[in-house]
């Protein structure tokens, strides 16, 4: 199983950082978690595209990890020879999001199959709403889902993929819950979306301030690694990004709770799970 962090920002735009998603080779396919700004460029870079994705999963329905949603549907759609619908994975309201997305997109459908005489069907989606338990099954790859807690956002969960003794977690935007714990549980990878609590309140914006109630401190992500025995602890969609140089202050906060390996996470970093 291979892991590809496609876009490691946050809402904040960054220059080096595309919005939160990331990728997860398998024997099922490409399967992509949530879908920030920029995520069909970062897939092109890791030799992917729309149409190559076996699935798409969102772990919860926030602007900055579903802004790119349009152009996955259009470009899945506008590429491909035959029928291909696209297959998404969401909390309950995802159905909806992706049938206002279409709608939006309603005029730009019109043109396209005004001027292409090939192109003779509408985008097409398959989408599951989820909540808790095994919700994807495929060639040996199973992905299981759990609430987790990003209140006043809900619902969100996070997924659990797993092939053979391989086991990756996509934790999306939460504080430490029973839920991420059980997904968490043994794995090989946690990635997780954090926060650094210290710059945050010395900054003082209550903007910003604002997100620390409901996102994981780099020090909560650590504890939930540790409690679980997780062999790698993923940092991503890092609030604020992180300024050259100051890397390694991130990871150090991160191994005084967890001594587990500890990787700050980069657009278009792999990681070979298992390895």
């Amino acid at each position: 199983m291979q892991l590809i962090i496609l876009g490691s920002g946050s809402p904040l735009p960054d220059a080096h950082r595309a919005g939160p998603s990331t990728l997860v080779r398998c024997a099922a396919g490409d399967l992509l978690f949530d879908c920030g700004r920029g995520v069909l460029m970062r897939a092109a870079a890791a030799g992917s595209a729309a149409g190559a994705l076996r699935a798409l999963f969102l772990t919860h329905l926030h602007s900055d990890h579903t802004t790119d949603l349009n152009d996955i549907i259009t470009m899945r759609w506008a590429m491909s020879f035959q029928p291909t619908p696209l297959t998404v994975f969401g909390p309950v309201g995802a159905a909806s999001l992706v049938e206002a997305t279409e709608a939006m997109l309603e005029t730009d459908i019109g043109y396209r199959l005004a001027h292409h005489d090939d192109l003779t069907w509408q985008p097409g989606t398959q989408v599951t709403e989820v909540e808790h338990g095994v919700v994807f099954e495929e060639s040996g790859v199973r992905v299981t889902a759990a609430p987790t807690d990003h209140a006043p956002v809900h619902p969100t969960v996070g997924f659990r993929i797993e092939e053979g003794s391989q086991t990756v977690v996509i934790a999306g935007d939460t504080v430490p819950c029973a839920g991420l714990d059980e997904l968490s549980d043994g794995a090989d990878v946690l990635v997780h979306t954090v926060v650094r609590r210290d710059i945050i309140e010395q900054i003082g914006l209550p903007r910003l301030t604002d997100v620390l109630d409901y996102h994981s401190s780099v020090e909560d992500a650590a504890r939930t690694a540790a409690r679980n025995h997780v062999g790698t602890l993923l940092l991503t969609h890092l609030v604020p990004a992180p300024s050259p140089g100051s890397e390694e202050e991130w990871t150090a906060l991160a191994a005084a709770q967890f001594d587990g390996k500890v990787v700050l996470a980069a657009d278009l970093l792999t990681v070979e799970v298992g390895s």
